[in-house]
């Protein structure tokens, strides 16, 4: 970094006039040669002198002269009548108007008020070379070139012992300024005599801070009020809230009491949304967000345990390590803790236990950075572990974004202010990842080792490094806020779904754990209405079968011809009796007719028996011999004859 000295000149001696005038040359001093000097010095051989042989220039500012306008209005009123037409008749009035209209003297008046008119138009329609015309219109797609960012400044800690920087927070007004805090967060491993000073630096001035903060102890977070941009806020490493008006100088304005403050190191402070714009609140790893009022900084207006039990009990309270507030959900505030988990919270909630809405757990380890996308204040990024993820309120159980684990562990994080779907890490290793999802999900589109369009960056050493990035990184592209809300309606309707089908696993492992005796016992039970059935079947198919055989033996003991030839026999026999009564008759005939060898009479039986007992032929006879045949036919179909009776086939094979 090259040494830059300012010249500062008073307005007073800018543009003195010069008086010039002749008068004779006067010998003011003569100095005769030394021969002794001489001999101290060595003559150059040769020698080289640089000539400027361009054309001297200068350069004059001067002020135009002031063209001063003014506005003014006319009331018109109708008058003007003669005495003889009355204005209220609209007959007179048209009358008049005709014959006024026909006048010489009223055309040439017209003709020349009209061109002065014009003029006057003219002049009011006049363009306006600085007025831009498309504010409204889609921005210009940017060329594709390859991202890129350089170091501007860096601003290094003057101190000999150097401390990390631990915070950073822009000027509110033009980010002209650069707030950092300074502090060693390594317990009890501070060396010895290091400064306890924080520093306000000019971006134009590297060389030396413009305001030098003197807190009681170091600061661990720093931040410029949004409303007044001379106030800041700051937590300290021994728990206390600081703030800073910098009209009256270096040390602290308002401090709270120790007794009152946080227990532990304050790692989150941020401003509220309020009308005196004088209210914030603070997080800490004491397990506890305090809200304060720097007009009354004895004590906080109101603290909320961080139990997600909703116990309020502070040994089960997490801490907190980064806050997030956004003015366009003034109710809602969000905390990133230490176990890895991001707590929303209701601020109008009336106890301490219902301000705990929702949480979002997804990290292995604290979480360092928190915010809101400032175009789609529903999606959130959390920094913690090896990654930093995407969140949507819509989805708790899990994040619907998420970068790829990183061997260096992350520290830090913010949207960019001007494009939605670009965002900042850092890593432990020094690296600055730059990330554009639109672009690819799995890389960062830029990494810098060691170093809206500025990004300013705090290292271990104490040094805030200002970064330029690339017109691409900064410049909003064509459908971009569509692209990128598409995105994130995509990613958390997949979430849902997979939450849904995770749910319904867990509840089918649950409903298999409970119901594990059940299944035994419904086994078993299962088991024996089988042997119960079987059994039942058995003893039905015995009565049917002693039932067919005692009617076998009383159809043999009567005898009707029938009609029978070795080529086959069949026809369907009408029956208005009940089936068994028609096997009888039938057994009787045919125990009269001759069957040659293979072949075999089978009667089926169609109507009046239940149709589980309908698989085989009722009786069977081959070879000139009867005999009862199995189970009863396999086709159940009651067929009604025109005269209502039931009608069995009886075939011959």
């Amino acid at each position: 970094m090259e040494i830059v000295y300012v010249y500062i000149k008073k307005r007073s001696e800018f543009g003195k006039q010069c008086n010039f005038s002749d008068r004779q040359a006067e010998l003011n001093i003569d100095i005769a040669p030394n021969p002794e000097l001489a001999e101290q010095f060595v003559e150059r051989n040769p020698v080289d002198t640089g000539i400027q042989c361009s054309t001297s220039m200068s350069e004059h500012e001067a002020n135009t002269e002031r063209f001063e306008m003014e506005t003014r209005g006319v009331n018109h009123i109708e008058g003007g009548w003669p005495k003889d037409v009355n204005p209220l008749e609209l007959e007179q009035t048209i009358r008049f108007r005709k014959k006024v209209e026909k006048d010489e003297s009223y055309i040439n008046a017209i003709t020349q008020l009209g061109s002065i008119m014009e003029h006057c138009i003219k002049q009011n329609n006049a363009i306006d070379i600085y007025q831009e015309y498309f504010d409204d219109e889609d921005p210009v797609e940017v060329t594709e070139e390859a991202p890129s960012a350089k170091t501007i400044n860096v601003f290094r800690d003057p101190q000999e012992i150097k401390r990390p920087a631990t915070h950073l927070s822009w000027h509110p007004d033009g980010n002209r300024k650069l707030a950092v805090a300074y502090s060693c967060l390594d317990f009890q491993r501070a060396p010895e005599g290091m400064s306890h000073d924080s520093y306000i630096w000019d971006l134009e001035n590297p060389n030396r801070p413009e305001i030098v903060l003197k807190p009681s102890s170091p600061l661990v977070t720093l931040e410029y009020n949004p409303k007044d941009s001379h106030v800041l806020l700051g937590g300290c490493y021994n728990g206390q809230i600081a703030c800073w008006d910098t009209r009256k100088g270096s040390l602290v304005a308002e401090l709270s009491t120790i007794e009152f403050s946080h227990r532990d190191p304050v790692y989150g402070t941020i401003w509220l949304q309020s009308k005196t714009g004088t209210e914030c609140f603070s997080a800490s790893t004491d397990g506890q967000v305090m809200w304060w009022d720097i007009r009354k900084m004895s004590e906080p207006t109101e603290v909320v345990i961080m139990d997600i039990t909703k116990k309020e009990q502070l040994e089960n309270a997490l801490g907190a390590i980064s806050l997030e507030f956004e003015s366009t959900l003034p109710t809602k505030f969000m905390v990133g803790t230490e176990q890895g988990i991001v707590i929303s919270c209701n601020r109008k909630a009336k106890t301490s236990a219902e301000k705990i809405v929702c949480t979002f757990a997804g990290h292995h380890g604290p979480i360092y950075a928190l915010q809101r996308n400032p175009f789609y204040p529903k999606n959130f990024l959390t920094v913690g572990d090896w990654t930093a993820r995407i969140w949507s309120e819509d989805s708790r159980e899990s994040s619907i974004m998420w970068t790829k684990y990183h061997m260096a562990y992350l520290t830090d994080g913010a949207w960019s202010p001007v494009r939605p779907a670009v965002f900042f890490t850092t890593k432990m290793d020094g690296t600055l990842d730059i990330w554009d999802f639109v672009f690819k999900h799995c890389d960062p589109a830029l990494s810098l080792k060691d170093n809206g369009g500025f990004i300013a960056c705090g290292s271990k050493l104490g040094t805030a490094t200002l970064l330029e990035v690339s017109h691409g990184l900064c410049t909003l592209q064509r459908n971009e806020k569509n692209i990128a809300s598409s995105i994130f309606e995509r990613e958390t309707r997949r979430e849902k779904i997979l939450e849904a089908r995770h749910r319904e696993m867990r509840l089918k492992e649950k409903g298999k754990a409970e119901g594990k005796d059940d299944d035994l016992r419904e086994e078993e039970t299962a088991v024996n209405l089988e042997e119960l059935v079987a059994k039942a079947e058995e003893e039905f198919f015995n009565v049917i079968f002693a039932e067919l055989k005692k009617r076998e033996t009383e159809a043999l003991k009567k005898s009707k011809p029938v009609g029978a030839s070795s080529r086959g026999l069949g026809g369907w026999v009408g029956a208005r009796a009940p089936a068994f009564c028609l096997l009888a008759d039938l057994l009787g005939d045919l125990e009269q007719v001759a069957f040659p060898g293979g072949l075999h009479l089978s009667i089926w039986q169609v109507g009046g028996i239940p149709p589980f007992l309908q698989r085989n032929p009722v009786f069977k006879r081959t070879s000139g011999s009867l005999r009862i045949g199995g189970m009863l036919s396999a086709s159940w179909n009651p067929l009604p004859t025109p005269t209502g009776s039931l009608n069995m086939r009886v075939p011959t094979e």
